[in-house]
């Protein structure tokens, strides 16, 4: 198989290209950037060439499929456009910046009839897949409440130009700030270990902290804190950040009926299991990946795999599409200081 990746940031460079490297089953990889010179870097570091355009990528007919690693406010566009022709597409999250768009993304993927498939990683993790085994088998019973976070210090410490102008600060590029970067995976790792969807949320937001390449306060949040309950009346809260300065933080907890699962809340297991009566249960898997800890997602794999066995993908774009409405919904909340139902 052969592979065009549009979009050669640190995304591409950190992820996607070195897991299709690996991959057995890829034959190529060719990169397009609007940055010629960052699409040439990969391509010799990765024995690939690249494109002039994306035009001439997605009209070649031997490439079989697309990794959309573009700023978000490209993906509706890039995604659409790649399926139409022909292409399976992995995209980045989230889908889109609107439920208009995203919906457009959606649609094209029916009408193609190749698999789209969206980079919600954190459903692929070990811990996380035990997670939901667990809280599936019933022995702690049902859910009832959870907690979730995820935080780091912020994009200009991983973007490819490792500065303030970072297109995660724009606001007609990155649109969501934190609650899209990292907030949208929280969201989407809920909906997946509890089987279940946000309903209703209220929020606090804010850019705290964060300024852009002219010493300005950024355009989107840094920082946002929702309580959630879902439509089977879990309630829940969440912390996204940019500005977890020291450590990294991408916890969850789920409170069940006859105990507690703490997930990636320890440095020695990333499961712990606490029941009612005290006994206590670890769980030692593999570390999650963090900006500063690059390790396989899965991801790549899944994708190409779901391909060869003509399968649905683990994350669809109608999952994404539930979770892009439950952020924008977030961010409604927070403005308009109320409670919002998606």
């Amino acid at each position: 198989m052969k592979v065009g990746i549009i979009g050669c940031g640190s995304i591409a460079k950190f992820r996607h290209a070195p897991e299709y490297k690996a991959n057995k089953f890829v034959k190529e990889i060719l990169f397009y950037d609007r940055n010629i010179e960052r699409a040439e870097n990969l391509a010799r570091k990765f024995d690939g060439r690249t494109t002039q355009s994306i035009e001439e990528l997605l009209a070649d007919p031997s490439i079989d499929m697309i990794s959309d690693c573009s700023s978000n406010e490209q993906h509706h566009l890039i995604t659409t456009k790649a399926l139409l022709s022909g292409k399976h597409v992995l995209c980045e999250k989230p889908i889109s910046l609107t439920i208009e768009h995203a919906k457009e993304i959606v649609d094209a993927q029916k009408l193609s009839g190749k698999k789209l498939m969206v980079d919600h990683n954190q459903r692929f993790t070990r811990a996380h897949q035990k997670a939901k085994e667990i809280i599936l088998s019933n022995e702690l019973g049902k859910v009832l409440t959870f907690r979730t976070t995820f935080g780091h210090a912020g994009p200009e410490h991983w973007g490819v130009n490792k500065s303030n102008s970072t297109w995660f600060f724009k606001k007609e590029r990155s649109g969501l700030g934190v609650a899209g970067d990292l907030g949208i995976h929280k969201v989407d790792l809920i909906h997946y270990l509890l089987d279940d969807e946000i309903a209703s949320v209220s929020a606090f937001q804010g850019a705290l902290d964060k300024v852009n390449e002219n010493g300005e306060p950024i355009e989107v949040c840094d920082n946002i804190v929702c309580s959630l309950k879902t439509k089977k009346g879990r309630l829940g809260t969440a912390s996204f950040s940019w500005t977890y300065y020291g450590e990294e933080d991408n916890s969850t907890i789920i409170y069940c009926e006859k105990g507690i699962i703490k997930i990636y809340h320890s440095n020695e297991y990333q499961i712990e299991v606490i029941t009612k009566d005290g006994e206590k249960v670890f769980y030692q898997l593999e570390n999650i990946q963090t900006n500063d800890n690059q390790t396989t997602s899965g991801v790549i794999d899944a994708f190409i795999k779901c391909i060869q066995l003509d399968e649905d993908p683990l994350v669809t774009g109608e999952d994404a599409l539930s979770s892009l409405k439950v952020i924008l919904g977030i961010i409604e909340a927070a403005e308009s200081n109320s409670v919002v139902t998606i």
